[in-house]
């Protein structure tokens, strides 16, 4: 894409790079730098926030992603599982765990079959935690999309779920 194709909404630091980029190689199709990079640069910027409400609460993102999967999926989970739930390997999922279990907010309970099995679930006070807080992240997350209309943000949503799809299908295919 050439830099006719940059609307005025687009004057971002990745527009900056691309025509640099343009500038060192003038053939050279910079089209998937220009959504990617601003992916990447989107997601540095939100986490860079590092999302007030769960801030003030005491959580990481990490953290409440576990806290929520446990919430939303209404049921004990293993470690292994809430690794998939929350796309965290299972070293990082233990070491949150073991914070969390110290918080009183996850309680572990072992599998009456096999020991090497933990099950876990959200205490009271994690559960009220995450109802909490949940309301809170919701209106901070519609805050940093304030800049786009409901249509745009709907047209957003479709694109990236359609990519999503995508690439956990051709990337999920290529781990196995």
């Amino acid at each position: 894409m050439g830099e006719e194709a940059v609307g005025p909404r687009q004057r971002d630091t990745v527009s900056a790079v691309v025509r640099q980029w343009q500038a060192v190689h003038p053939g050279l199709d910079t089209g998937p730098m220009e959504i990617i990079g601003r992916i990447n640069r989107c997601a540095a910027l939100l986490q860079q926030a590092e999302d007030a409400p769960l801030r003030r609460a005491g959580l990481s993102r990490a953290e409440f992603d576990l806290l929520g999967a446990l919430r939303r999926t209404g049921h004990e989970l293993t470690p292994g599982e809430l690794a998939r739930e929350t796309f965290s390997s299972g070293a990082a999922v233990t070491k949150r765990l073991k914070q969390l279990t110290e918080r009183g907010l996850v309680e572990r309970r072992g599998d009456t079959r096999d020991r090497r099995v933990a099950h876990l679930r959200l205490t009271d006070a994690g559960r009220e935690l995450v109802d909490g807080v949940l309301p809170a992240q919701l209106a901070y997350e519609t805050a940093a999309l304030s800049g786009l209309d409901a249509p745009e943000q709907g047209e957003l949503a479709a694109l990236l779920g359609e990519l999503l799809g995508q690439l956990e299908g051709r990337l999920g295919a290529l781990r196995s």
